[in-house]
């Protein structure tokens, strides 16, 4: 995740409509971005006790992750923007596909460690 950041910092076009560099991360976005590598961070360690093997754990692993990109987001965009402004275009329209994909994957990880589980014998 910070390898990605730094691509896009340096000018590579690896994020959404190949706008990067230090005034793209600056923008709307940045505090997204922020919150991605905070997330990524949160949800890596949680894994890493064993958080990704209990179903009812990874979605809370998950939704912790989400939580933060989220704040930092719309922490960003507030700061841009004002509360107001940046909950109706950073958050309101995400929150909802944001419940549904992050039920989604706990559900499609659990499944694929129980599948592995069942290969191993």
């Amino acid at each position: 995740m910070a390898l990605y950041l730094v691509e896009g910092l340096l000018g590579l076009p690896v994020f959404a409509g190949a706008s990067a560099g230090p005034a793209y991360m600056a923008g709307p976005t940045g505090g997204y971005l922020v919150g991605f590598l905070v997330a990524a961070a949160m949800v890596g360690a949680m894994a890493e006790r064993g958080w990704d093997r209990s179903g009812l754990r990874l979605l809370a692993a998950m939704t912790l992750g989400h939580a933060a990109i989220f704040a930092f987001g719309f922490a960003w965009m507030a700061v841009l923007f004002g509360a107001e402004k940046a909950f109706t275009l950073g958050v309101a329209p995400f929150w909802l596909a944001t419940i549904l994909k992050t039920l989604l994957a706990a559900a499609l990880v659990a499944a694929s460690w129980k599948a592995v589980a069942r290969l191993r014998g």
